[in-house]
C-alpha cells in the first residue's frame, strides 16, 4: 500500500529526536531486493524527474558516456535505464531507495539491521539528495538510475542540475524542518544543491578526517562510510541534542575539539 505524501508514522521513539539529516545517494545499487515489509511512499518531485528523463531519453549511449564519464558497459546500462523509466512504473515496480542504495555510506548505515521502529524513525528524519529525484525519504520508491548532482545536463532552466533544481530543494527543507537542526552529512557535490543561507533552521556541518603523513586529510572512501555510521549513531541512540553528536566513536573516530568550530564538528582518527 502506498502511503500518501505527508503522512507521518509516529511512534514514541520518534518524538524525541530534534534533528534531521541530509545524505548523498549511492551509485552502486542492489536491484534484486525482495519484498520489503514497510509501507512505501512516493517521491515528492516525480514530475520534475519525468522532465529530466525526457531529456535523457534523447541521448544515445555515446552521449550518455560523454555526459557522465562512463565506460561503454555502464553507458549501455544507464541508457537502458532511462529508456525504460516511466513515472507510472514507480508505484508498480519501484523499490524503497534505502534498501536499493549500496554505496559506502549505506554500508555504514546498515539499514538491514534496523528494527521496524528504527526504520520508521529513519524515514521521518533522513532526506537523501538525488540528481534525478531531488529529495527522497528512505521509503520513497524509485527505479534504478544513475544521475549525479554535478552532471552538466543542459535544459530549459540552465546548464546543470543545480540550475534545474534551483531553490526547490531548499524550499522543501524549509517546509519540512520544524524547529529542528539540520545535520549535513551529504558530500559537497550534493549539499551544494541546497542554499544554506536561506534555511530557517540551524545547520550543523560535519567532517571526518584521517591522519596521514602527520596531517589530517579528507579521504573520500572513508568519509562516505563515516557519514553512514553517523546517521546510524543518531538513529540508534535517538540523539536529542547537538552536543550528543560529539559522543560519536564508531570505528575509532573521536570528536576533535581543536579542529571543530561552532556548527562545524570535526571527527578524526
Amino acid at each position: 500500500m502506498i502511503v500518501p505524501r505527508g503522512t507521518i508514522i509516529i511512534s514514541l521513539n520518534q518524538i524525541y529526536i530534534i534533528m534531521k539529516i541530509i545524505l548523498s545517494p549511492a551509485k552502486r545499487l542492489n536491484e534484486k531486493i525482495g519484498d520489503i515489509p514497510y509501507k512505501p511512499t512516493m517521491p515528492n518531485f516525480l514530475s520534475d524527474s519525468e522532465g529530466l528523463v525526457k531529456i535523457l531519453k534523447k541521448y544515445s549511449k555515446k552521449d550518455i558516456s560523454a555526459l557522465m564519464g562512463l565506460s561503454d558497459k555502464l553507458s549501455e546500462l544507464n541508457f537502458n535505464r532511462f529508456q525504460y523509466w516511466q513515472k507510472e512504473k514507480i508505484k508498480a515496480e519501484g523499490k524503497p531507495n534505502i534498501f536499493m542504495f549500496e554505496g559506502d555510506a549505506y554500508k555504514g548505515l546498515d539499514v538491514k539491521s534496523f528494527s521496524k521502529n528504527e526504520v520508521e524513525l529513519l524515514n521521518n528524519k533522513l532526506f537523501i539528495l538525488s540528481g534525478l529525484y531531488g529529495i527522497l525519504r528512505p521509503l520513497d520508491l524509485i527505479l534504478p538510475y544513475r544521475l549525479e548532482m554535478g552532471t552538466k545536463l543542459k535544459h530549459s532552466k540552465g546548464k546543470n542540475l543545480y540550475d534545474f533544481w534551483g531553490n526547490a530543494l531548499t524550499d522543501y527543507l524549509n517546509a519540512e524542518l520544524k524547529n529542528e537542526s539540520l545535520i549535513n552529512l551529504a558530500s559537497k557535490e550534493y549539499s551544494s544543491a541546497i542554499d544554506f543561507s536561506k534555511l530557517k533552521s540551524e545547520v550543523i556541518q560535519i567532517d571526518f578526517l584521517q591522519e596521514k603523513d602527520n596531517a589530517y586529510k579528507n579521504i573520500a572512501i572513508f568519509s562516505k562510510r563515516a557519514r553512514g555510521l553517523m546517521t546510524r549513531f543518531i538513529i540508534k541512540n535517538k540523539l536529542v541534542k547537538i552536543e550528543d553528536l560529539k559522543a560519536f566513536d564508531l570505528e575509532k573516530y573521536y570528536f576533535n575539539n581543536n579542529l571543530s568550530k561552532e556548527n562545524h564538528l570535526v571527527f578524526t582518527r
